[in-house]
């Protein structure tokens, strides 16, 4: 149905500090995105997600917004950007905005008035509160609550001038906004209706669970050994999001002529709650992005890892399929500017980078929902060797190391080794445009290093050339623009248990297709519960070179790291 076509999109996000310099100062910008359309339309994608590029002090790399309505110099100008708006639009495709609407930087001016005095208009827009009774204001342990930030730390800021604290779930340098006061709501719609005017075509919304919180703002238990503790029960998944969210939609996206792409970051949520944040009759949001899969190595924390099952991966992305089938919508990613590489996460950076890169992408490309690209996943590039604390810029990372350090009870060789896999900075080391030095991503010295693979891991060897990881993808997103079943064909996990094989079918009307694929370095035989007619279907894609015959399902043989497509009418 017409009204239904986004959901045949894929999006490609752009983290414009690491995608392509144009003048030479080291840090990408819009100039530098715009530089590189061709190979976005080359690649066949419909939608650019933009990670944030408005003004900002740049102390969580531009999640931390100082003015909504303009652009940091440090990317361009607002001009470049209604120029890549412009350019998008006449390749028929499609720009979304990164909303971070929970917090804002403290220089943005609503902050400044804020913290100004007690009784200044936008005190309210944030959250202000007085020191625990009976202790000394300022010191550990006075904190209205015994929350945790994110980011390390209590998540209250003492401030001397108005002898109140204010809360940042994240960084000192991002207080939150209190969204119990309408006055901020109509301030953010104000702001999200002025983008869409300007030609922006929908919105990812920074950890949008997190706007509504408990306002009896009580304490939790804390970690042993600490004055602190972990709060996320309080500040997710509040008692007005839902309300909140149905609010937006009627004051900013009810009544456009073209559909508004909404996408909520959504940390915790449960399969339950995705349904009412996305059921389309709610008029909340198109789609979510749940952490559930990539949670699944590492406990307590993502710098402490522990090896990922295939089963498991298998189940929770099945359980997602099943869960939001006709009622819901997912949303499908490896990778982002969080995550650290997919190919080092999840497949073989080593002998099989190439293969396992495809696989990743056949895998998740061919399961319901809108598929991400996170820029590099289409030509398989990987964790940088960083070798130490210092080759590190993400502020999360910084400060866990540093109160690791301060703390003394740590392994920091053990866990310079976690951060080296697990780091948001993976994410962030500059796109491997050529083999030229730097990568061809700028002419003067990268803000963060380029992975030294970059003369072998690059777009110019790969766009164009077949067999590559470049053009698997392209021939996936093909796919997807093409076969309906991928876009709303019914999902079936095959062989939950295996250890190695990932298989599903997808079922449509007229067609069916069957997808598997071995995730480890191994030949692997194994029979699908499948009818002997599929021996007759169609192989659609494979991800290795036609070398030897294939062996035709329902009895597999898989070389290491192979996964193909077929398709048989029904």
């Amino acid at each position: 149905m017409p009204g239904d076509q986004w959901r045949q999109w894929v999006v490609y996000q752009v983290y414009p500090r690491s995608f392509a310099d144009s003048d030479g100062d080291g840090i990408g910008d819009l100039r530098g995105v715009l530089s590189h359309l061709d190979h976005l339309q080359r690649l066949g994608v419909d939608v650019l997600w933009l990670s944030p590029v408005y003004r900002s002090p740049m102390a969580d790399n531009g999640y931390d917004i100082s003015d909504y309505q303009d652009v940091d110099p440090l990317f361009g100008t607002l001009a470049d950007l209604d120029e890549l708006i412009t350019d998008l639009h006449a390749r028929g495709m499609r720009l979304v905005m990164d909303l971070v609407v929970n917090h804002t930087s403290d220089e943005h001016s609503w902050f400044t008035e804020s913290r100004s005095s007690r009784d200044n208009p936008k005190r309210d827009w944030y959250w202000w509160r007085d020191p625990r009774p009976g202790t000394t204001p300022g010191t550990p342990g006075a904190e209205p609550t015994n929350w945790e930030s994110l980011f390390s730390g209590p998540i209250w800021t003492w401030d001397e001038h108005t002898g109140q604290y204010y809360l940042h779930i994240f960084s000192r340098k991002q207080p939150d906004l209190n969204w119990e006061n309408p006055e901020v709501r109509q301030a953010i719609y104000a702001m999200m209706r002025w983008w869409l005017d300007r030609g922006v075509d929908g919105f990812r919304m920074d950890v949008i669970n997190m706007i509504s919180k408990d306002t009896s703002l009580p304490d939790t238990v804390p970690r042993p050994g600490s004055l602190y503790g972990r709060g996320d029960q309080y500040f997710t998944f509040g008692p007005r999001n839902h309300e909140f969210l149905q609010e937006m939609y009627r004051e900013v996206f009810a009544g456009r002529d073209a559909h508004v792409l909404t996408v909520g970051e959504m940390p915790g949520v449960t399969i339950p709650q995705a349904v009412l944040f996305t059921a389309p009759e709610r008029h909340e949001l198109d789609m979510v992005f749940q952490f559930e899969h990539v949670q699944l190595d590492y406990d307590p924390d993502k710098f402490h890892p522990r090896p990922l099952h295939l089963q498991a991966l298998k189940a929770s992305m099945a359980d997602w399929q099943a869960g939001l089938a006709r009622r819901g919508w997912n949303s499908l990613y490896w990778g982002n500017h969080d995550q650290p590489r997919a190919v080092s996460r999840f497949g073989d950076d080593g002998a099989h980078r190439v293969a396992s890169a495809k696989t990743l992408a056949t895998v998740l490309h061919l399961h319901q929902g809108t598929p991400y690209v996170y820029q590099g996943d289409e030509l398989g590039m990987v964790n940088a060797p960083f070798a130490a604390i210092g080759d590190f810029q993400d502020i999360e990372t910084l400060n866990y190391y540093a109160q690791a350090a301060a703390r003394g009870d740590a392994d920091l060789t053990a866990l310079l080794a976690a951060m080296r896999k697990m780091s948001r900075d993976q994410a962030r080391t500059p796109v491997q445009w050529d083999a030229s030095p730097h990568a061809g991503f700028t002419t003067g010295m990268p803000w963060i290093a380029v992975n030294p693979d970059y003369t072998e891991v690059n777009a110019a060897a790969q766009v164009g050339q077949p067999g590559s990881v470049h053009e698997h993808y392209r021939k996936l997103i093909d796919l997807r623009h093409a076969d309906p079943v991928v876009t709303d064909g019914d999902f079936e996990l095959l062989l939950p248990d295996h250890a190695a094989i990932w298989a599903f079918l997808r079922r449509g009307r007229d067609a069916e297709l069957l997808v598997a694929a071995n995730f480890s370095a191994d030949v692997v035989a194994a029979a699908l519960p499948l009818d002997r007619d599929w021996a007759d279907a169609t192989v659609v894609l494979t991800n290795l070179p036609d070398t030897e015959p294939l062996q035709p399902p329902p009895d597999l043989k898989l070389r290491a790291w192979e996964s193909v497509i077929w398709r048989r009418t029904r």
